[in-house]
């Protein structure tokens, strides 16, 4: 679940700021630190200890300011979270490659989208149903919705196959952060929980009933099948689902 949402700010000072719009003046003495510096503070402290840690007097103790002082730079936290997001979205993990053809540029897509996630996990605590108008977040979803441009698809597909994409990258990320945390919270892998648990189950559990189930179980205990590998599951799901766009474009014709 959500725990904080974007685009819940002033929707002019957001844009002005997301946007580097310059204000009206502002007088008094030069400020100490740049609106850049806030918002990359702010990251740091999501980083480190989730959004829910996410503060203005957190943000504003980093920065050795007031808590006061801090509302001169971003007016409230929900501006800020908008520009936190638009900033990570920036991020270049590496330098894009070209690739040709849109199952290419959509694999690339997917898998910035979910290093992003792994270096940032507090992004998935923030619903973006109505997302920050930043250039950025923007550029993100031009460059999406160019990758399916010019396949004979109209608007309104090309804009369900790019949130198709966009819904199982987030999914799959959400997945694997949940393993993260339930093992971080824990001290226990996942190994050494189904071994505490296994044994258990133990004359409870009836092949005839559970037939499917059980092979699949027996064939990892025997070692038949990999222990399971999150990066791996994510890969196998983003080529079935990149098959089905395939399968859609050809019968668009």
């Amino acid at each position: 679940m959500a725990t904080e949402f974007s685009g819940g700010g002033d929707p002019g000072r957001s844009i002005a700021l997301l946007w580097g719009v310059a204000g009206g003046g502002r007088r008094g003495p030069k400020p100490r630190h740049s609106v850049e510096e806030v918002v990359q503070a702010a990251i740091d402290l999501a980083d480190a200890e989730g959004i829910a840690a996410l503060s203005m007097r957190g943000v504003a103790e980093m920065l050795g300011l007031s808590p006061m002082s801090l509302y001169t730079y971003v007016p409230s936290k929900a501006e800020l979270v908008d520009l936190m997001l638009d900033r990570v979205a920036g991020e270049r993990q590496a330098p894009d490659l070209p690739v040709d053809g849109w199952r290419a540029r959509l694999e690339q897509i997917a898998r910035q989208g979910w290093t992003r996630a792994q270096r940032h996990p507090w992004i998935l605590q923030v619903g973006t149903h109505r997302p920050p108008l930043g250039p950025n977040v923007l550029a993100r979803v031009e460059a999406t919705l160019r990758a399916v441009d010019g396949l004979g698809l109209t608007e309104m597909e090309m804009d369900q196959l790019t949130s198709l994409i966009g819904d199982y990258v987030r999914g799959a990320v959400r997945a694997a952060l949940d393993a993260r945390e339930i093992e971080q919270a824990s001290g226990m892998t996942d190994e050494q929980w189904w071994a505490m648990n296994t044994p258990l189950l133990e004359g409870l559990v009836d092949a005839t009933r559970y037939p499917t189930t059980v092979k699949i179980g027996e064939a990892y205990k025997s070692g038949r099948m990999a222990p399971p590998d999150h990066e791996r599951s994510f890969e196998f799901g983003l080529q079935r689902v990149l098959d089905g766009v395939e399968a859609f474009i050809g019968s668009r014709g």
